[in-house]
C-alpha cells in the first residue's frame, strides 16, 4: 500500500512533525500490542496511548493492518534477504564449510534484526502462530515466508547428501521452532548464555545434529 502524500517539503518542519507522530502512533501500537495481543488493541486505545485524537490515526495509516505492515517491514525485507542469499549459496554449497556458512549468515541477520527491533520480534513471536486476520496478517505471512524458505533451504541441503533424508518440512520446521523458541527465551531473560553466540551454535546443530551418515 503506497503512504499517503502530505504537503510540505521533505526535511521541512511540517514533515518532521508528520514523522514525529507517525513514530509516535508505531511506539505507542507496538507497546500496547505486546502488554494486550494485537487483537486486544483498538485504534481509540492507540491514539489515547499517542496523546493525539482519533482522526489522526486515519491520516497516517489507513487501518491497523497498514500500520503493523510499517512496524514489520524493516523486519520482513532483512529475514527475506537472507533466506534468499542462503538459498542461492545452498545451490552450490556441497561442503559442511560452505553449508555452515549459508546457515550462518541468516543467524547473524536474525541476531542484527534482534538488537535493533527487539520489540517487533517480540510481536512476531507472540502473534505469528494465531490466526493470519485482520491486523495480525502481515505477522503471519512473515511467517509463511520463513517456513516456505527454511524448507527450501532443507530441501537443496539434503540434495547434497549433507542433511539426512528426514522429511524437509518436519526438519525444516523443527529449526524453525527452536530458533523461535531460543529468542523468546532471550527475551525472557533465560540462561541461554550469549545471544550472539546463538546462530553460531544453532549452524552448528543443524550441520552436525542433522548431517547425513
Amino acid at each position: 500500500m503506497k503512504k499517503r502524500k502530505r504537503p510540505g517539503q521533505p526535511g521541512g518542519v511540517r514533515d518532521t512533525n508528520r514523522k514525529a507522530r507517525r513514530e509516535a502512533l508505531l511506539e505507542a501500537a507496538l507497546l500496547l500490542f505486546l502488554e494486550r495481543g494485537i487483537e486486544g488493541v483498538s485504534v481509540d486505545d492507540i491514539t489515547k496511548k499517542a496523546k493525539m485524537a482519533k482522526g489522526s490515526f486515519y491520516r497516517y495509516f489507513e487501518d491497523q493492518a497498514a500500520l503493523v505492515e510499517e512496524l514489520i517491514a524493516p523486519t520482513r525485507e532483512k529475514m527475506s534477504q537472507a533466506l534468499e542469499q542462503c538459498s542461492l549459496e545452498l545451490n552450490t554449497a556441497s561442503t559442511r564449510d560452505a553449508q555452515f556458512q549459508a546457515y550462518a549468515r541468516i543467524g547473524d541477520v536474525v541476531g542484527t534484526v534482534f538488537l535493533e527491533h527487539p520489540g517487533v520480534v517480540r510481536l512476531y513471536l507472540q502473534e505469528n502462530r494465531a490466526p493470519g486476520v485482520n491486523a495480525r496478517k502481515p505477522i503471519v505471512e512473515l511467517s509463511e515466508i520463513v517456513s516456505r524458505y527454511a524448507i527450501e533451504i532443507t530441501k537443496k541441503a539434503q540434495k547434497h547428501g549433507i542433511l539426512r533424508p528426514i522429511p524437509e518440512a518436519i526438519s525444516a520446521l523443527a529449526v524453525v521452532g527452536a530458533t523461535e523458541r531460543l529468542l523468546h527465551g532471550v527475551l525472557l531473560e533465560e540462561p541461554i548464555g550469549n545471544p550472539l553466540d546463538v546462530p553460531k551454535h544453532l549452524a552448528t546443530l543443524i550441520i552436525d545434529g542433522l548431517k547425513a551418515e
